[in-house]
């Protein structure tokens, strides 16, 4: 009998030995193949170069220009009238910033770029310090909170509650010259940052990135798909909303809004941002409503499904949500968030369930590893 039962037991041992080598051997091989999936990623790249990031710098690098004209125009003739045309072109500028945001890669990560632009809130007392000392080095870590649209802000909008007394800091101010020559630096240097940019994109750049069409790590794919995500999350979820609606923080921090000074373009900021990141998504080419290959249209490609859905239409649809949530908030979202933040919170929650969506379940079903560090817990 205990021979019997001996057996029966390394029958039995044995039989499930190789059931796991047979589960496993299965694992492998569909492994193998979602890590290796054709899907044509070089035709990806080509509509994300040629049709939405150039096109995007093309625009941009357009707006720089315009405002370093009228910073010029303000600058040589400082009047309440050349003031305001350069609130415009500020205001103009800023808005076509959101569409080249997301894209700190190749030329762009090496300068610093999104954060040499609009790193906020701005350090006014610092900005005050640079102009009355007369030296300064914009290209210094230090300085990064100093420059950018949201020091331009402080400077067209912030020095004074009036427009006379404003103007009177270019006029009749003992430091006049001082802030004349740092406005027109900040302008020239957004406008420089962008030009470089752009030439790298169209001296050789584009190729580059086209061409390495790699399913790795240091791929185009992977790397733009990892800023793309870190952008979403960092920069306009937590930036624009968390940050200031005290998501992170004990309380809510209003001073931390994107155009704290203009007071009521931060919602028009944040839905342009939103638009951006959707329209990237979809594979939207710049300045048209046509698509090409897209996020979405490789989750098509896999198939990917949650919780029985499609995974880019569900993408889609939170992109629409998020949308209608924070078209509901002031136009000020400083005030917003001093009246009612709570109208804030839902906002953040629902740009968040993005994050998963993408994060997750979107990097996941292309087999792209998360190339950075969550900090914030989430």
């Amino acid at each position: 009998m205990k021979k019997k039962k001996m057996i029966k037991r390394a029958l039995f041992t044995l039989s499930f030995i190789l059931l796991l080598v047979a589960c496993s051997s299965d694992d492998s091989t569909a492994t193998e193949e979602e890590n290796n999936d054709n899907f044509d990623r070089q035709a990806l790249l080509v509509n994300w170069a040629d049709n939405i990031i150039v096109p995007s710098y093309t625009a941009f690098n357009t707006e720089t220009n315009s405002l370093v004209t009228a910073t010029t125009t303000f600058t040589e003739n400082p009047t309440i009238g050349t003031l305001q045309q350069l609130r415009e072109t500020w205001e103009e500028a800023y808005v076509a910033f959101q569409h080249v945001s997301m894209f700190e890669i190749g030329k762009a990560e090496a300068l610093n770029y999104r954060n040499r632009i609009n790193v906020y809130p701005t350090n006014a007392s610092e900005i005050d310090d640079l102009i009355a000392t007369g030296t300064y080095d914009l290209s210094l870590p230090s300085t990064i909170d100093a420059q950018g649209f949201p020091a331009i802000d402080y400077l067209i909008n912030g020095l004074a509650s009036s427009d006379e007394e404003i103007v009177a800091f270019y006029t009749i101010n003992e430091n006049a010259e001082d802030y004349k020559v740092y406005l027109n630096t900040l302008a020239e240097t957004i406008s420089t940052l962008t030009e470089t940019v752009l030439s790298d994109w169209n001296n050789g750049y584009r190729d580059t990135f086209v061409d390495n069409t790699s399913s790795s790590a240091s791929g185009s794919v992977d790397k733009l798909a990892n800023d793309y995500v870190f952008y979403y999350e960092k920069a306009l979820r937590a930036g624009k909303i968390g940050i200031p609606a005290g998501v992170f923080s004990n309380d809510p921090l209003p001073e931390k809004v994107e155009a704290f000074y203009k007071k009521d373009i931060s919602k028009i900021l944040a839905l342009e941002a939103l638009q951006a990141t959707q329209n990237f998504f979809e594979g939207k080419k710049f300045g048209a409503s046509s698509t090409g290959e897209s996020f979405k249209t490789y989750l098509a490609f896999l198939n990917t499904i949650k919780n029985g859905e499609n995974l880019g239409a569900l993408i889609t649809s939170q992109f629409e949500t998020a949308t209608s949530n924070l078209e509901g908030l002031n136009n000020d979202f400083a005030l917003q968030i001093e009246n009612d933040n709570t109208k804030m919170l839902t906002a953040y929650n629902e740009l968040q369930r993005n994050v998963i969506l993408m994060k997750v379940d979107m990097l996941q079903a292309m087999d792209i590893s998360v190339d950075y560090v969550d900090a914030d817990g989430d």
